[in-house]
């Protein structure tokens, strides 16, 4: 069913105008209307102990190469054999919650689309995922998208439930793949998105349905982070944007002098945009729920630790500060997820929420009672539509504010603390950045993620996420690949070490903050200095134009995560190893090379024992 939404939404003038006029940089080898495919390894699980699991349960799927992306080598005979290139029919669905830059995903496929035959079709799906089960299309045209290009927001389509996953979902969405004919279908969304996108092109494999499924990482949370992905759309403008309405609160609170500002930022599993936000503005404290979870830190040892950072500023006559924590704190914490677990299992059974605190085990009853009550109504509201808690409803910034001063009153009184009161603001900067306009890096990177979308299709590929790498560089230094959605798998454990089985459907899971990674290790150097000094940062807004205007996140910079081009570096010291070591060569540098190889590979052996496999800390809650 093809909507018509009559006439194009019309820009109201000003910056939004100005956006449209932008036009994205890409990579070299997609400047052209040709790419050339070059088919890698076969690849596997990053934890050894689960590639047969996830094997059986992708048996078309497992495996498959990574694909890189190159210019073609003979450019005059690349436009010739694309004269004669069918038109394919491809539709596309925002999977996700609206992040910075989804549009511009589109508009990236619709123009490789157009290139690789002007008589093809871009269909969008209005309404998410539901309009994929009812088949609800608006046939996606470059006037369509012209009030669209380089802006906020998911309302080009619309999204829906986020999730592509019983029974009869895979089976309305096969019917609409076949009825419209398409040749590929592109998932727009974050971890859960693609974990059904995955499930969804073996399922069309099994029934021999030609339409090819592929994914792009597109989330705001900049959770979606392996060794193929360095980082989501939409993460760098929801953290530049954050950034600066926590400096903003930073100045508020040293201007008056007097306040604890509490403040609350998007990040459910992961923390990573309180992180990337803490180094941006430098507030005072930061909690992260990687930490909590790690240290098995209890609510009140978290409360201590706040207190402790209160009564250390009061010593040197600061009564003021900002504290930075992500919405999935309190999920992190060992007594609160195991409450929170127990009420999740009393909603699935059907339990009336005026019910549910009187079928609490005895010890969650206890730490149900001693929350406040805006805690407990907030605990028990209705789960979100994968069966979790609803984090983002639960204020866990006033919960840490109400118990602090709680504390702070139980130190004055025993004689401990002798400052002056107390008191604090609350802040959730949970929406207001999901529908900003996208920074130049988000428009840069979502636009060439939808041009290799187009190309991986082309390619025959199902069950690939469009990839970019090395995106710490310029644009021109991008290279662009094709990873196999079944690489990015795991299966989650009851617990760490001997006797931890696999247990079941594999899946991509969030990635928590690499704890060891160089990018926490700056942020525990400057702990010191944060907390006491009022070391603030004012990032500003988002720059379009200027010096500032291809800032990226700071994470990204820190960390090296070219995957992609350490893969390559290791063919190259194959290759060269082959070169060097060939019949005929002389017995000490054989002998030498034996050796050489016999050690890397012992050493790879044990490191590649499942036993020694290491997996983020959230897969064994």
């Amino acid at each position: 069913m093809n909507v018509d939404f009559g006439a194009p939404k019309e820009l109201a003038g000003g910056l939004q105008q100005r956006r449209a006029l932008y036009q994205p940089r890409l990579p070299p080898c997609l400047q052209g209307p040709t790419v050339r495919a070059e088919y890698g390894d076969a690849t596997t699980t990053i934890d050894p102990s689960c590639a047969n699991v996830v094997a059986q349960a992708f048996p078309n799927t497992f495996g498959q190469p990574l694909v890189s992306f190159v210019a073609p080598a003979d450019a005059a005979a690349a436009a010739a054999a694309a004269e004669e290139r069918p038109a394919i029919r491809v539709g596309v669905v925002f999977s996700g919650r609206q992040s910075p830059g989804g549009h511009n995903v589109v508009w990236g496929l619709h123009d490789a689309l157009k290139a690789y035959n002007p008589q093809s079709v871009l269909y969008g799906f209005v309404g998410g995922t539901e309009g994929l089960f009812a088949n609800k299309t608006l046939e996606i045209t470059d006037d369509v998208l012209t009030s669209y290009k380089n802006q906020g927001g998911f309302d080009l389509l619309g999204r829906s439930i986020d999730q592509i996953r019983t029974t009869k979902q895979v089976k309305s969405a096969m019917a609409t793949c076949r009825s419209l004919n398409l040749d590929g279908l592109v998932i727009i969304g974050g971890v859960t998105s693609n974990s059904d996108a995955a499930q969804l092109a073996e399922i069309l494999i099994q029934n021999n349905c030609k339409t090819k499924v592929v994914g792009v990482p597109v989330s705001l949370n900049g959770d979606l982070k392996n060794q193929f992905v360095e980082t989501t759309v939409g993460f760098d403008t929801v953290c530049k944007v954050n950034s600066q309405l926590v400096s903003n609160v930073c100045l508020d609170a040293i201007s008056a002098g007097k306040y604890y500002y509490f403040v609350r930022l998007m990040g459910r599993k992961a923390s990573h945009v309180a992180f990337e936000c803490a180094l941006q503005s430098h507030p005072n404290m930061l909690i992260l729920g990687e930490e909590v979870a790690l240290s098995k830190l209890t609510l009140m040892e978290i409360i201590n630790k706040i207190c402790d950072g209160v009564q250390a500023r009061a010593e040197l006559g600061k009564y003021h500060g900002v504290l930075v924590i992500p919405e999935g704190l309190i999920e992190s914490i060992p007594e609160m997820y195991a409450l929170i677990q127990e009420i999740n299992i009393l909603h699935n059974n059907n339990v009336p929420v005026a019910e549910m605190s009187l079928q609490l085990s005895p010890w969650a009853a206890a730490l149900f009672q001693f929350l406040p009550p805006f805690i407990r109504r907030e605990l028990l509201l209705h789960q979100e539509s994968d069966n979790s808690a609803q984090l983002s409803q639960i204020d866990t910034e006033q919960l840490l504010a109400h118990l602090v001063e709680t504390e702070m009153i139980k130190r004055t009184k025993e004689g401990r603390y002798k400052g002056r009161k107390f008191s604090s603001v609350c802040h959730f900067f949970g929406y207001q950045a999901r529908g900003s306009i996208p920074s130049n890096f988000d428009c840069d990177y979502a636009y060439a993620l939808g041009r290799i979308s187009l190309h991986m299709i082309a390619a025959g590929l199902t069950g690939y996420m469009a990839t970019v790498a090395n995106l710490k560089d310029p644009v021109d230094k991008w290279r662009c690949a094709a990873a196999p959605l079944t690489a990015m798998m795991i299966v989650k454990r009851h617990l760490r070490g001997p006797g931890a089985i696999p247990i079941g459907r594999p899946s991509i899971h969030p990635s928590p903050i690499d704890l060891k990674g160089k990018a926490y290790e700056l942020l525990r150097e400057k702990a010191s200095s944060f907390l006491l000094d009022d070391f603030y940062r004012t990032p500003g807004g988002i720059q379009f134009e200027g010096p500032g205007s291809d800032a990226k996140p700071i994470t990204l910079t820190i960390e090296n995560q070219d995957y992609m081009g350490d893969i390559e570096i290791l063919k190259d010291c194959l290759s060269k190893v082959r070169t060097m070591v060939k019949p005929g060569c002389s017995r000490e540098i054989l002998k030498v090379a034996i050796s050489s190889m016999l050690s890397v590979t012992d050493v790879l052996t044990v490191m590649s024992h499942p036993l020694n496999a290491e997996l983020p800390l959230y897969h064994f809650k």
